[in-house]
């Protein structure tokens, strides 16, 4: 339906702001299904065009949510590599929207500036879209971020109560894991956890601390702190993701090879108390370890794929892993191609439906680029390699109805498929 995205966008949109929670509730739900089932660029304009510049501060707050969502999706690379239509009309919106009037339509804008600023690219690209007597302020406030963190989301204004996400849904950031009171506050001086709520105060301080660690400009400092998030995650589950994030994707190898291996232990302790922070992680661990030239951070990477698959429910990983294989290129590209193979494998059975929404698209995608007939290798092969097992995976389950699913698909699709389904020995 991406045909029709802007327009159905606008009236949900147009729905956020009514005073009925359950209609609010429903718009919510319907707008996270647009952002994980649709064109990941052709959502962020439809939310773009439609909420962003709303009179409404509860639209635009519903708006700058789910976008906040689909970036940690796409990713800052992507969004920050200077497309037309893209690039241009992020970072005004978002510089915009960090400066809302609204204070949870602020929050969201926010949150969005502090994902991107994390790029390296920023800069650069803030100064070519952004006016320069608009670039003090932005740059006091990503300052400000980056040394005092993100904090409390915003409470919710009793007219906009019942927009929260539900668990499971897939719309909980890393943002929401700071709402619930933390249960250690000092571990790393040695203070025995308690198991009472601390107040506000603690909490901060606690963020404070952590965060400081994972920041320190002395790497072993940084180190420290990943061990302390490794002890902390078996009692508190309120852990500083974004933090932990930056350690993933650093420069200093030894860093981020320690924060690869640590995040396999962490994932077996929490399992799918991750799900929360599934859409910060996955890019975090793909975008850059797997085409990496270091052996070990490479390995490392795939050894947090495998734990991840085999700690969460996979229902969780099937959407993430589509994106990035859609995203990525060289082996990278290969690796999460074949890890969708897998899950096609072992989720059809139970939910078709979702498979058949999640999995598709990244097949047509494939069959409807260059990269296809390609002969960009992975560790593990191809893509046009990894493409077959993926179709052969789909095909095991579907049969026939695969060839008439793609029949809505363009000319080049269908013929790609109909050559690849030929070459290949099915049941």
């Amino acid at each position: 339906m991406d045909q029709e995205l802007e327009g159905t966008a606008k009236a949900l949109l147009q729905k956020a702001g009514e005073s009925n929670a359950f209609i609010r509730q429903d718009v919510d739900s319907a707008l996270d299904s647009m952002v994980q089932h649709c064109t990941p660029t052709r959502s962020l304009n439809a939310l773009l065009t439609s909420g962003l510049s709303h009179l409404n501060s509860v639209v635009r707050k519903c708006a700058g949510h789910h976008m906040a969502n689909l970036m940690e999706n796409i990713g800052a690379a992507r969004l920050l590599s200077g497309v037309k239509d893209l690039t241009d009309r992020i970072l005004p919106a978002v510089t915009k929207l960090a400066q809302d009037s609204s204070q949870e339509a602020r929050y969201q804008g926010r949150r969005m500036l502090l994902f991107l600023s994390l790029h390296s690219d920023f800069d650069k690209m803030l100064e070519k879209y952004i006016p320069a007597k608009d670039l003090a302020p932005i740059r006091d406030t990503v300052f400000t971020l980056k040394t005092k963190g993100l904090g409390e989301m915003p409470q919710d204004t009793p007219s906009a109560r019942g927009r929260r996400s539900h668990p499971g849904s897939g719309t909980v950031r890393a943002s929401s894991l700071n709402r619930e009171p933390l249960k250690v506050v000092n571990r790393w001086e040695n203070a025995a956890p308690t198991e009472t709520s601390h107040s506000i105060a603690d909490k901060i301080e606690y963020i404070k601390q952590l965060t400081a660690l994972l920041g320190s400009k002395d790497f072993r400092e940084r180190i420290k702190g990943i061990d302390q998030l490794m002890v902390d995650c078996e009692h508190n589950p309120n852990m500083v993701f974004d933090a932990f994030k930056a350690r993933l994707q650093e420069s200093n190898s030894k860093v981020n090879l320690y924060a690869l291996e640590s995040l396999q232990k962490i994932v077996t302790v929490m399992k799918d108390n991750l799900a929360q922070v599934i859409y910060i992680l996955v890019p975090a661990i793909v975008d850059n370890h797997l085409n990496s030239k270091n052996n070990a951070i490479y390995t490392a990477a795939i050894g947090a794929i495998h734990t991840l698959i085999q700690n969460l429910d996979n229902a969780l990983l099937l959407q993430p892993f589509c994106t990035k294989a859609q995203f990525l290129s060289g082996k990278a590209k290969v690796d999460l191609i074949e890890k969708v193979a897998d899950l096609v494998i072992e989720l059809y059975p139970r939910k078709p439906q979702m498979v058949e929404q999640k999995a598709l698209p990244l097949l047509w995608h494939l069959l409807g680029t260059s990269s296809h007939s390609g002969t960009v290798h992975g560790r593990g092969g191809s893509v046009r390699g990894a493409t077959s097992n993926l179709c052969q995976a789909l095909y095991t389950h579907m049969g026939p109805g695969l060839a008439e699913f793609a029949a809505s698909q363009s000319a080049n699709v269908h013929k790609s498929l109909n050559e690849l389904m030929r070459t290949l020995s099915y049941p």
